[in-house]
C-alpha cells in the first residue's frame, strides 16, 4: 500500500449540494479521517462521515452562511440554510474547523489517514486503514 500524497497548502472551495452556500479554506489540511460515531451516523444518514480540519483563520464564506446549529454540548455543525446540506463542525474555542471532504468535491490528495470510531462502525463496510505514520 503507497501512503496518501501531502496535501497542498493552495487554497480550497467547496460548497453545499445546492450551491448556495459555498467557502475556501488555506492553509494546511489536517488530519482527513472517517469518523464511525453514532453522532456523525445520525447526523448524515449514512454509515460514516469524512472530514478534514484547516485553520479557522484561514475560512472564507461567500453567498450564504452556514446556519449553525449545537448537536452535542460545545459542538456545533453548519448546514445551509437553503438545501440543508451539512459542510462543517465547529468545537467552541477552537482554532480549527472541520469541513467534509464531501464539500470540498473529494479532492484526491486528501485521502483519510483513520477511521475514528471503529467500534460502532457498520460491520458490512470495510474500514479505512490506519496509514498514521
Amino acid at each position: 500500500m503507497t501512503s496518501p500524497t501531502p496535501a497542498s497548502t493552495t487554497p480550497r472551495s467547496g460548497a453545499c449540494q445546492c450551491g448556495k452556500l459555498r467557502f475556501t479554506v488555506s492553509g494546511e489540511p489536517d488530519y482527513p479521517h472517517t469518523c464511525s460515531c453514532g453522532h456523525c451516523q445520525r447526523l448524515s444518514g449514512g454509515p460514516m462521515m469524512s472530514w478534514v480540519s484547516f485553520p479557522l483563520d484561514g475560512l472564507a464564506w461567500s453567498g450564504a452562511e452556514p446556519s449553525w446549529h449545537y448537536t452535542w454540548p460545545d459542538s456545533r455543525r453548519g448546514f445551509c440554510p437553503a438545501c440543508g446540506s451539512q459542510v462543517c463542525a465547529l468545537d467552541d474555542g477552537a482554532t480549527s474547523i472541520a469541513v467534509t471532504l464531501s464539500a470540498l468535491g473529494n479532492p484526491p490528495d486528501l485521502v483519510p489517514v483513520n477511521q475514528s470510531f471503529r467500534e460502532t462502525a457498520v460491520p458490512w463496510l470495510p474500514q479505512v486503514p490506519d496509514t498514521r505514520s
